[in-house]
C-alpha cells in the first residue's frame, strides 16, 4: 500500500479554518484568497481519499472523518511544534518582556508562561499587567516585546485574534433604582469597558454616576459584591457570586470588543515570535472551549 505524506501547510490550514470559522477567516488571516484555501482542503480530500466537508447553508461543516483529520491534524502539528521549538529554544537566551490585559491574567496568562518556558527555559521572562491603553503604549516605546490587549484595533501594532462578548455585571443583592442615576463600578478614565457602557447608557438616555473607581480587577469585584453599583465586563475570571448578563436589568446590550495582540512594527526575535504564536493558539483554544460550552 502506498503511503501518502501529508503536508503539513494544509493541516494546518485545515486546523485554522475550522477554529476560525471558515475558509474566508482563515485566507484573510493568512493573507489568501478563499479559493486558494478552498483548493488546498480540496488537495486534502483527494491525499486522505475521503470527503472532509458537507454544504452547511453558505459555507461549510466537517463530516466525520473531517472532524478525525482535524483531531490528528492537531496532534501532528503540536509533535511537529514541540520538536522544532525544543531544539532550537534549548539554546535561546535573553530577556522576552511580556504584557498583559489583567481580563487574561487567570485564563490565558498561565499556561501560555508554561509553554514558553518549558521550550525556552534559558530565557527570562519579564510580565506586566496593565491597562489596554498602557500596554499598546508600551509596545510603541519598546518597553514591551510583545502584549495581549482588549480594544486598541485601531493601532498600527495590532492583530485581531479574537473577540470577546461583554455583560453588565453585578452583585446577587444589587436592585438599581429606576428613579435614581443607575450607578457604575469602574476602572480608570482610559478603560474601554467603562467607555463602552457610558456611550451606551448615554446612547438610550438612562442617567448613571460613578459610584466606585477600582485600579484593579480585585477592587472592581469587591465594590460590585459590596452592592455599590453594576459594571460592564468580560465573563472572564467572574467571580462565582457575581451575575453577569448581556441584558441585565434591561440595560442596552454591551456587545464585543475585539482582543488584539500587539508587537513592534520594525521587528522581533524568533522568541518574540515564537511567543506571539503560543499566545495567538491559547487564545484560539479559549474561544473554541467558549463556543463549544456556549
Amino acid at each position: 500500500m502506498h503511503l501518502t505524506n501529508l503536508d503539513l501547510d494544509t493541516l494546518r490550514t485545515l486546523v485554522l479554518a475550522a477554529d476560525l470559522g471558515g475558509y474566508g477567516q482563515a485566507a484573510a488571516r493568512l493573507g489568501r484568497t478563499p479559493s486558494a484555501i478552498s483548493l488546498q482542503m480540496k488537495r486534502l480530500q483527494a491525499e486522505v481519499g475521503a470527503e472532509l466537508f458537507r454544504k452547511r447553508g453558505r459555507g461549510v461543516a466537517l463530516t466525520e472523518a473531517g472532524e478525525i483529520a482535524l483531531r490528528f491534524g492537531r496532534r501532528i502539528l503540536a509533535l511537529n511544534d514541540e520538536l522544532l521549538d525544543t531544539i532550537r529554544g534549548a539554546s535561546v537566551a535573553g530577556t522576552v518582556r511580556l504584557g498583559f490585559s489583567q481580563d487574561f491574567a487567570d485564563t490565558v496568562l498561565p499556561p501560555v508562561l508554561l509553554r514558553f518556558a518549558t521550550l525556552y527555559p534559558l530565557v527570562q521572562m519579564e510580565v506586566h499587567i496593565e491597562g489596554n491603553g498602557a500596554l499598546v503604549e508600551g509596545i510603541e516605546s519598546r518597553r514591551l516585546d510583545v502584549a495581549l490587549a482588549v480594544g486598541q484595533a485601531d493601532r498600527p501594532t495590532a492583530e485581531v485574534i479574537g473577540d470577546m462578548d461583554l455583560a453588565w455585571i453585578a452583585g446577587p443583592q444589587f436592585e438599581p433604582r429606576i428613579e435614581r442615576p443607575l450607578p457604575l463600578v469602574v476602572l480608570g478614565p482610559q478603560c474601554v469597558f467603562r467607555k463602552r457602557a457610558i456611550a451606551l447608557l448615554e446612547g438610550v438616555a438612562r442617567p448613571w454616576r460613578i459610584a466606585a473607581v477600582s485600579p484593579s480587577l480585585a477592587g472592581l469585584w469587591a465594590a460590585a459584591l459590596g452592592g455599590l453599583g453594576v459594571t460592564a465586563r468580560t465573563a472572564l475570571g467572574l467571580p462565582a457570586a457575581l451575575i453577569a448578563n448581556e441584558r441585565l436589568f434591561d440595560l442596552p446590550p454591551l456587545g464585543t470588543l475585539p482582543i488584539t495582540l500587539h508587537v513592534p512594527r520594525d521587528g522581533v526575535s524568533d522568541g518574540v515570535e515564537r511567543l506571539r504564536a503560543i499566545i495567538r493558539d491559547q487564545v484560539t483554544s479559549l474561544e473554541r472551549t467558549r463556543r463549544r460550552s456556549g
